[in-house]
Order: structure tokens, then sequence, then C-alpha cells
């Protein structure tokens, strides 16, 4: 099994607003803290899909890094998301977020422009040469309009610097096979899939539903690690509504929306999100407690 660089669990952590939109940076680190201390997260996506990084500025991002690492120290990995369609842009912000204290980066593929797998491969590649820090291929077609392929997997696993993937591909035959013929260490970007992809070879998850099932998750991947699947299958059953119920609708919504009945941060998200179904919180926080959560 592949190094796992940053750990075996890590929380794409949403970004919490004031009411005025602005970045509450005070609810950022309580909430960094929470995630550590109380879910056993062993490091933090900041900037990702879930912290809402469309919407975010660029000196938004470097600060809630700072504001992150005053709150955690050095001890607690943080990786950056600093993936844009643009590879320049990609460049800068990787190297801008290193600046600010990040010890890794999550790139997505680059959207939107559809490039053929050569321009993807020079895409990371091209990340990889620019930063001195290990990068995470967020590798997720559903939301990017292309894969990286199989092959280009393969060829970007030479780079030392380009060190894992966080899978949301859905394809567990061609994570396999890329498993089988790299070291990456693959973090399963799908929460429910975190066990099925382990018994692949994966490392872990990078995970949505992780905000409250961090100490379950931890607890099913170090079951499964110390060759008891029996115990792992169990937790992931108990967990799996949890896996599940977050992405009821769009992740960001649901654990905003559900942080903020708890009192932990405040509602508000940057359009074009918008507040969950009250009604979808309610069935999600009923799921939460039934499992003393």
């Amino acid at each position: 099994m592949a190094n796992p660089v940053f750990g075996r669990v890590l929380t794409a952590m949403v970004t919490p607003f004031n009411a005025d939109g602005s970045v509450d940076y005070r609810a950022a680190r309580a909430l960094a803290r929470y995630l550590i201390d109380v879910q056993g997260n062993d490091a933090l996506v900041l900037n990702g899909t879930t912290g809402e990084a469309p919407t975010t500025t660029e000196p938004e991002k470097q600060e809630l890094i700072r504001q992150v690492r005053a709150e955690l120290g050095d001890a607690v990995p943080l990786v950056a998301g600093t993936g844009y369609n643009d590879t320049i842009e990609t460049v800068k912000l990787s190297q801008d977020c290193i600046r600010a204290g990040a010890d890794g980066l999550l790139v997505v593929t680059p959207y939107y422009s559809r490039p053929p797998q050569e321009g993807v491969y020079r895409h990371f590649m091209t990340v990889a040469d620019a930063v001195d820090k290990p990068i995470i291929i967020y590798d997720i077609p559903k939301r990017a309009g292309i894969e990286v392929a199989e092959p280009t997997l393969i060829r970007l696993s030479t780079h030392d610097r380009i060190v894992g993937v966080k899978d949301a591909k859905g394809d567990l035959a061609s994570t396999a096979n890329v498993i089988k013929q790299t070291d990456l260490a693959y973090y399963s970007g799908d929460d429910p899939l975190t066990l099925p992809l382990l018994s692949i070879g994966a490392v872990g998850v990078i995970g949505t539903s992780t905000h409250f099932s961090g100490q379950g998750t931890k607890a099913m991947i170090e079951a499964f690690l110390a060759g008891n699947p029996e115990k792992a299958l169990e937790w992931h059953r108990r967990m799996l509504p949890v896996f599940t119920g977050v992405f009821a609708t769009q992740g960001a919504m649901m654990v905003k929306g559900t942080l903020a009945r708890r009192g932990q941060i405040q509602p508000g998200l940057r359009g074009p999100l918008v507040e969950a179904d009250p009604a979808l919180i309610d069935t999600f926080l009923d799921t939460l407690a039934s499992l003393g959560l």
C-alpha cells in the first residue's frame, strides 16, 4: 500500500462566512480545531469545493490558510485546493498558498475547457514543476467534464511531487489498475466508497461527511488495516447514513446548514449556492442523533 502522505482521514472543510458575507476566520479556526480534536482528522483540506473555492477570492484563500495554521500550529498538515482551468493561474495560486503555509496542494482536473489528455498531463506537470510541495490530483469527471485517464495518471506518477489522487471517478476497476501500476496514494473522494476503495489499495479519504463522522470513519479504516474486515464492514454500515445523507443536496449546503443549526457557524453561502431545505437538515440531524453523533 502507498504511503498515506497526509494521514488517513482528511476533511474538505467548509469556509464559514459572517452575516455580511465576509469570511469568518474566527469560526474557521474554531471549526478546524473541532475537526482535529473532536472528529480525529489527520489533516485538513482548505479551499476545496466544499470550502466554496469557486466563490472565494485569492486573498481570502491565503488568509484562511494563515489563520488555520496559526490555530493548529505546524503539526497538522494543511492541503490547499488550488486548481483552476487556467494553468498559469493554478501555478500562481499554488505558489501563493504555499507561501501562506500550505503543506500540500489539491489540484483538480482543468474543468470546462475539456482539454485532451496531453493537455491534462501538461497542466499537472507544469504545476508540479513550479512548486516544492506534494500534489494530490483531484479526479472528478462529473464536475470537471473530463477524467484523468489511466495512462495519464501513470505518466504523472513519475513526477516526484505528484504523490496522490483524490478519486471521485467511481470506476473501481480503473482505479485498481492505476494503483497496481503506481505508488500513488489514493484517497476516496466519495465518502460511501471509502471501504471499497481501501479493499483495492486506497489509503484513506478526503471527506465531506467527516465533518461529523470523522471518528467512525477512522475506526473503519483502522479496522480494515488491522486485518479485521468484518469490523470495518460494521463501521461502514453504521456510518453509511451519514456518508450518503450529507449529499442529500450539495455537500457544502448540507454541512453548513447542519453546523449552523448546531451553533458552530453562522448560516450563509455565496451564490449560486443557497441554504439547504430545512427539512433535509432536520432529517440529517435526526440521523446524526440516532448514531450518537
